[in-house]
């Protein structure tokens, strides 16, 4: 019901808006958008199969001279989410600063993966991750240099599930938030012959926090990533490592209503191929793509997890599709209980068909 409200609003206000705020000033430099997706899904590990209105989503961004602006809301089936909205400098033609719940800027960007449903990476918090703090960007065109601050996540509790990207969650079993970090990348573009390749890597450390006692424990991620491409071809690969130096081998995780439990260390590595018809019949481009990724965990009670997503994506006009098969093998959203935690049965592949429609405008 939320989701139909929201989206009988989006599509009566925000078109008006966005035509009164043109009338008023042409120069204004705002623009006002949304879109609204449609998703199917099946799944071979139950009978939850299913077509419906996956999500509703309101977009703001703003440009005046050096100042920028950028906000996006979200509502899906149960709950409504920020997923980002910061304020910014265009400080000169190479530099800018952005202020707010900004993206973080941590391996492979804008994200590690091709496919609607993301790589192992997007659920562990390390890819896509959107939290409260302040970021500086330095490009160049050769070098891309990024630094940032965070004060915590974009919520600044553990306690709340309904979120889009996911952050240390506090629960019974792990009453941990997290809390201050820093965050450093570097980005080098190589070219050479027909090949460009980005070749980089990136440095996260901070502290979580312990609720019921208020102890701090340490946290650090590292990451090396390139992506190359060559016409129609994109390659991706990326290794990192996260460390949550917490008490026990687990900690939680939460977004999209629900926490589940995450090794506290572990390898994720990525490999991604992607090749892109541009023009092809009906369809402005048609992107296909294989996005493996695994994620590698030691210790009593911890197995390693796999997601493998073939699929490819349409474009036309407003409209992008994404049709996806996703493989899972101990791995949270495809059938698993977690990632890198054992299971009964954690040996036995999972397999689910997603298929989301969506209009952007």
């Amino acid at each position: 019901m939320r989701l139909l409200v929201a989206t009988a609003l989006l599509l009566v206000l925000f078109p008006g808006v966005a035509l009164r705020a043109q009338a008023q000033d042409a120069g204004s430099g705002i623009d006002v958008g949304g879109a609204i997706r449609f998703n199917y899904g099946w799944k071979d590990y139950d009978n939850d199969d299913k077509f419906d209105l996956e999500l509703v989503r309101a977009d703001l961004s703003c440009e005046r001279g050096r100042f920028i602006c950028s906000a996006q809301y979200r509502w899906y089936e149960g709950f409504s989410a920020v997923h980002h909205a910061w304020v910014g400098i265009q400080a000169t033609e190479q530099q800018q600063v952005r202020a707010g719940i900004v993206q973080v800027p941590f391996g492979l960007l804008p994200y590690a993966s091709h496919s609607f449903w993301f790589g192992s990476g997007y659920y562990l918090g390390i890819e896509d991750d959107y939290d409260l703090g302040a970021t500086w960007t330095l490009d160049n065109g050769e070098w891309r240099a990024d630094a940032a601050v965070f004060a915590g996540d974009e919520y600044g509790t553990g306690r709340e599930d309904g979120r889009y990207s996911f952050d240390v969650a506090t629960t019974a079993d792990h009453p941990f938030r997290e809390r201050t970090r820093g965050v450093l990348r570097l980005e080098r573009l190589v070219e050479h012959g027909d090949w460009t390749t980005r070749l980089g890597g990136s440095l996260s450390a901070g502290r979580i926090e312990r609720r019921p006692d208020g102890a701090d424990f340490d946290r650090q991620a590292f990451a090396l990533h390139a992506e190359s491409t060559r016409g129609p071809l994109e390659l991706e690969a990326q290794w990192a490592r996260y460390d949550y130096d917490v008490p026990g081998d687990r900690i939680a995780l939460t977004a999209f209503l629900f926490p589940f439990e995450v090794a506290s260390t572990a390898d994720v590595a990525t490999v991604n191929v992607a090749w892109t018809f541009e023009r092809s019949g009906w369809f402005d481009s048609i992107t296909c793509y294989n996005d493996y990724s695994t994620t590698r965990a030691d210790g009593p009670g911890l197995a390693d997890s796999v997601q493998n997503v073939t699929g490819c994506s349409f474009a036309k006009g407003p409209m992008f599709t994404y049709v996806d098969w996703i493989a899972g093998r101990n791995m949270w959203f495809a059938g698993g209980p977690g990632i890198g935690i054992e299971a009964g049965d954690s040996d036995r592949w999972h397999s689910r068909l997603n298929v989301n429609v969506g209009f952007y405008f």
